[in-house]
């Protein structure tokens, strides 16, 4: 077949097409392809015609290497931000270029003039016979067809600007895959279009296509000045292209760092890590590596982080949807949002990362030095007040509601009574000053008999006897967390023994068998916001500042009235002291009769429970 076969014309303007090969018309989506030249001259035509048929057939050959078996590409590098950001800019000015090269080409007044009486000698040439109403009338069509070319090439970048638009609110990548799949063949990269990065780089290609439209609709009324609105267009980075190594893109190295935990972390404050920093990933888009990792990308982050609703990976609303979907979706349900020290948690996993990515020689300084924001330095967190902690004990939840299923029947009176660890819980803070998983976690056996004295140990270790019992699983927040906490008097008043021993009858190891862990290993989070919910039903609750934990700093208060000193109080509260004496010797700080004689100084004067005592 001919080249010259590869030409069309539609109206004035000649096309290129090709067929595209029955092998891989599946993989392109379409059976044929269609291009302007944007010319009216035929010379011209055939002479632009080669560039855009040998990039097709790149097309073809890229189309054909993602059908091609996994083991033929598995040696070529991987996708990286760099790549992405280059994609974009790239096509961004292209889609200008052309639209300028389509401009230069648009006949001016004397063009037009020409061509019109080309047209119509060429008519008379044919016998045209000019008295015909419809000859004329066909006559003057095509040259107005002339004359109106720039109203036409407008209203096609219109309706395409249009089109782009639906289909990137619907996730549609047809009018753009062509576009990726000759940018990856060109850079020797293997992405299937089902990939998350090869969708992530088509969206972001369409988003460029939609600001090149935007700027040629503005030169159409003589502007020239604008510049792209979408923070994502934007010239690349002025570091290289990075190749990624097999197993070293960030989520690979991270596992690597999670590993070899140089810090020494618990498992859970690991996987928090790993969460948190898993949105720095999906913020920068596809399997990055560590050229991603530079001050711009992270300050980018940082921004967006404050925009990112809380627990928004355990909200409906934002199933299935990537970072700054969420983000977006956000904008228009305004759940909260993250906190500046959940923040600043989020930057503190992966400052750690980049701190061992350093010492490892994978990057030369870490980006977020300097990056965190600034402390609020006021309490978030409030003590009650006795006349508080006498509404919250006399309420629904401790003295009988309508059921335990659902919230708004525990918000209502009734003859049910709660005694899980919903009811529980509450209690044992109040009289230790114990974190709620923490006591959550307890198993039976963890509240004994020692030197003739009821205590609690709060520890992370969990009997080889238990070893295969999934629902029994521990862990503290420090190493001085771990620690012996006398049961309080009051408690025993109260029943909790009893409570252990109907336990232990029903062949229950755990203290609290009804506490469970969140999807992401926390322990009483169900506890937690159904405490809020249940204070801001009382009336308590307005806003930030009482909350569960409220009532350690309940316990700290009350300590603290009694004269004793922080040092001291942190031997019950579990709270680590790091000083050169601690270093020494094996055994824990404060005697059993210390802590006893705490933990009996835990007293709230004018709180009454004699309601909850059994009969």
């Amino acid at each position: 077949m001919s080249r010259t076969s590869h030409l069309i014309r539609r109206g004035q303007t000649w096309s290129a097409r090709l067929r595209v090969p029955a092998d891989i018309a599946g993989v392109m989506g379409r059976a044929e392809l269609v291009q302007s030249l944007n010319t009216t001259d035929l010379a011209e035509a055939k002479r632009r015609l080669p560039g855009v048929l040998s990039r097709w057939h790149a097309e073809f050959d890229a189309a054909r290497s993602l059908s091609a078996p996994k083991e033929a590409t598995s040696a070529r590098p991987g996708l990286t931000e760099a790549h992405i950001e280059m994609a974009v800019w790239e096509h961004y000015e292209a889609t200008l270029r052309r639209d300028e090269a389509q401009r230069s080409n648009l006949p001016d007044e004397m063009d037009a003039e020409k061509a019109v009486l080309e047209i119509v000698d060429a008519a008379a040439a044919r016998g045209m016979d000019l008295s015909d109403p419809l000859e004329v009338a066909l006559l003057r069509a095509e040259a107005g067809a002339v004359r109106k070319q720039g109203k036409w090439h407008h209203y096609i970048r219109s309706t395409k600007l249009a089109e782009l638009r639906k289909h990137l609110v619907r996730n549609e990548l047809s009018l753009i895959t062509h576009e990726v799949d000759a940018f990856l063949a060109t850079h020797e990269l293997a992405l299937n279009r089902t990939n998350a990065g090869y969708k992530e780089l088509a969206r972001r290609m369409m988003r460029a296509e939609i600001e090149a439209l935007e700027r040629t609709l503005e030169r159409d009324a003589g502007n020239y000045t604008g510049s792209p609105n979408d923070p994502i267009v934007r010239p690349p980075s002025p570091n290289p292209v990075a190749m990624i190594a097999p197993g070293e893109t960030l989520a690979e190295l991270f596992e690597v760092y999670a590993r070899e935990n140089p810090n020494s972390v618990k498992a859970d404050t690991l996987n928090q890590a790993r969460r948190d920093v898993a949105t720095f990933f999906d913020c920068v888009g596809g399997s990055v590596g560590v050229e991603a990792l530079i001050k711009q990308k992270v300050r980018e982050w940082k921004s967006l982080l404050q925009l990112y609703p809380v627990k928004a990976t355990e909200t409906a609303a934002f199933k299935g949807q990537k970072f700054r979907q969420i983000i977006e979706r956000n904008k228009v349900l305004g759940k909260p949002v993250l906190s500046a020290r959940t923040v600043n948690r989020y930057l503190g996993g992966l400052g750690a990362f980049c701190h061992w990515l350093v010492d490892h020689g994978y990057i030369e300084q870490n980006p977020l030095v300097g990056m965190y924001l600034a402390k609020d330095k006021k309490q978030k967190t409030f003590p009650f007040t006795v006349e508080q902690l006498q509404v919250i004990f006399t309420g629904s939840l401790f003295t009988g509601c309508l059921s335990d299923r659902s919230f708004g029947n525990i918000c209502k009176t009734g003859n049910i009574q709660i005694r899980d660890h919903r009811y529980w819980v509450p209690l044992v803070m109040l009289y230790s000053g114990a974190r709620p998983g923490e006591i959550g976690q307890l198993l039976v056996d963890d509240v004994k008999q020692q030197d003739g004295r009821w205590v609690m140990h709060i520890t992370d270790e969990v009997a080889l006897e238990f070893a295969q019992d999934e629902s029994i699983t521990k862990s503290v927040k420090t190493s001085g967390s771990v620690r012996i906490v006398p049961v309080h008097d009051e408690l025993i008043t109260l029943g909790l023994l009893d409570h252990r021993t109907l336990m232990i009858r029903k062949g229950s190891n755990r203290l609290f068998p009804t506490a469970t862990r969140n999807e992401r290993g926390q322990m009483m989070e169900d506890l937690s916001e159904l405490f809020s919910k249940y204070l801001t039903h009382l009336g308590i609750k307005q806003g930030r500042g009482l909350s569960l934990y409220s009532l350690r700093h309940t316990v700290t208060d009350a300590l603290r009235r009694a004269g004793k000193y922080d040092h001291e109080i942190g031997l019950i509260l579990g709270h680590e002291r790091k000083t050169t004496t601690s270093i020494y010797g094996v055994l824990p700080q404060g005697n059993l009769d210390l802590r006893t004689e705490l933990v009996a100084a835990i007293k709230h004067p004018a709180l009454c429970l004699d309601h909850l005592k059994p009969l």
